[in-house]
């Protein structure tokens, strides 16, 4: 029978398809037709494979009229990773290797004209995607086995070339073939500044329970969280230790976080699934494409994404450019980043938590007590500078703290020691876990990702404490938007108490944190 299907996976990005590789082989005008919505990559298939069969010493039905039919046929479709299963599908309709060894089994990689195999990124989604669909068997590049291998019950076949899967569908002795390369994108190597952040601790940090508290609150219901104060006041040296004081990552949020840096080409598979939250700073000079994601072609996660499930540092973020700026709008709000273009729409997931730092002036000495204040800047400047940080992007984000610059009598040599990273970790890895209790038969998983009307429906407030929320909301204090945030952030606390619901103390704590009021010592103690 001159017909033969080979299945493949198409990405959009994270979230993986399908795609039944069709292929008939007849008699006809001579030619190759592909259809399906195949872009210019994938167009190109055709010299690729026809060149890569016949360098093969595998036999082209150049004499016959060949279509190929990329299904489901109104689904866009890109890579060079659909090589391997349009050459198989050729080969299958032609009855060089049998149809019936194509059932069940997926095939992704790239082919050079001598018939190799050259590494491509995804491999991971697409697996997973694959899996979900009751593919069982998968052949990828030889590089690329053990990202394969991270799908459980999945037989992956690594191959370096056309030769030896066509001698695997066969049964036949498997010939050698020189070793495919890996991918040539950069590898998810162990950040060089890891080890140092793995070596800080909360200990370190004195005289600042204020803010020490609302990064707690922040970590346990992944918040949004925006730090101001002059430079030296301890905005970086705090969040730098947020990472230490988040649990390790269950096992649904490492696969998300292995896809996503599969998906940019940056996944290390023989580190294993990660275990540990990330942790991203970019520079205040990157571009919207490499912060939220895009580029050419294929859509690649930005940094918001590489940093799901952790955290994300924007330091100095009114230097960031106006556009990344607004850009941050859907992320801080929905927990994910939609990039739509002529043809597309792609959305990536990005549920870390965003912290943002500012100084209160561009020169980072604005202080309002006068004795202390060695601002240079006009008026005009700080104005516009404050500017960046209000608005839409600012009303996203859950907790604002302001630290005070460090004083000559602060006496910080004379405090106890603080509380260790470790002892606030174990306060956070309990409120989550009663968050996962409350959570268990929703979508979400944290205080920071549930919606607003499910809180209030659901898991709403005492009858005082929805009152002094609603007595904020009508006077113009708090917008709808902040009455959510402050619900939320209610529940988080009341977690933190191991409360089964939250009452006016939690509703107030939790309203000084979204306003930036001071913390009563009260609340601190307590909370200690």
């Amino acid at each position: 029978m001159p017909f033969a299907t080979a299945h493949t996976v198409s990405l959009h990005g994270a979230v993986g398809h399908l795609i039944d590789v069709q292929t008939d082989v007849s008699p006809g005008q001579v030619g190759v037709t592909m259809v399906g919505r195949a872009d210019t990559t994938i167009n190109e298939a055709r010299d690729r494979c026809r060149m890569a069969i016949i360098n093969s010493e595998l036999d082209w039905p150049a004499t016959r009229r060949i279509t190929i039919l990329l299904s489901p046929a109104d689904l866009l479709k890109h890579g060079t990773h659909f090589d391997l299963a349009v050459a198989v599908s050729v080969l299958a309709a032609a009855g060089t290797v049998p149809a019936a060894a194509l059932e069940g089994v997926a095939f992704i990689g790239e082919l050079t004209l001598d018939g190799n195999l050259r590494s491509v990124t995804g491999v991971l989604p697409m697996v997973l995607a694959a899996a979900e669909r009751g593919i069982r068997a998968v052949f990828v590049p030889e590089p690329q086995t053990r990202e394969a291998a991270m799908v459980a019950d999945m037989s992956v076949i690594g191959v370096r070339s056309l030769g030896q899967v066509v001698a695997v569908l066969r049964d036949e002795e498997v010939p050698d073939a020189p070793p495919v390369a890996p991918t040539s994108g950069a590898r998810l190597l162990a950040w060089r500044g890891q080890e140092r952040l793995d070596e800080l601790d909360l200990a370190d940090l004195l005289g600042i329970a204020d803010a020490r508290y609302a990064v707690e609150v922040a970590a346990a219901g992944g918040h949004h969280l925006l730090l101001s104060g002059p430079k030296g006041c301890g905005k970086t040296s705090l969040v730098e230790r947020i990472q230490g004081i988040l649990p390790d990552l269950s096992r649904d949020e490492s696969v998300e976080l292995s896809a996503i840096h599969s998906l940019a080409g940056t996944l290390d598979p023989e580190a294993g699934f990660p275990t540990r939250p990330p942790f991203s700073a970019p520079h205040h000079d990157a571009s919207k494409a490499s912060l939220i994601g895009g580029g050419l072609g294929a859509v690649r996660p930005g940094e918001v994404s590489k940093a799901h499930t952790g955290v994300l540092f924007l330091d100095e973020f009114p230097l960031f450019r106006s556009d990344v700026i607004e850009a941050l709008r859907q992320p801080l709000e929905n927990g994910d980043v939609t990039i739509a273009r002529r043809d597309e729409s792609v959305t990536l997931p990005a549920r870390g938590m965003v912290v943002l730092a500012a100084n209160p002036c561009p020169c980072g000495d604005y202080s309002g007590d006068v004795r202390i204040n060695r601002c240079t800047c006009r008026e005009a400047q700080r104005r516009d500078y404050r500017n960046k940080v209000t608005g839409p992007v600012a009303d996203r984000v859950d907790i604002v703290r302001h630290l005070p610059p460090l004083r000559r009598n602060d006496g910080l040599a004379d405090l106890e020691p603080a509380e260790s990273s470790a002892a606030v970790r174990r306060r956070v890895e309990a409120a989550r876990g009663r968050q996962a209790e409350r959570y268990a038969d929703t979508h979400w998983r944290l205080n920071g990702h549930a919606p607003g009307p499910v809180l209030r429906d659901r898991w709403p407030l005492t009858k005082a404490g929805q009152k002094a929320v609603d007595d904020r909301l009508y006077d113009g204090k708090l917008s709808r938007r902040g009455a959510t945030r402050v619900h939320r952030l209610a529940w988080t606390v009341a977690d933190l108490r191991a409360l089964d619901q939250p009452g006016l103390d939690e509703v107030d704590t939790a309203l000084r944190l979204r306003t930036g009021d001071p913390l009563l010592l009260s609340m601190l103690e307590r909370a200690g």
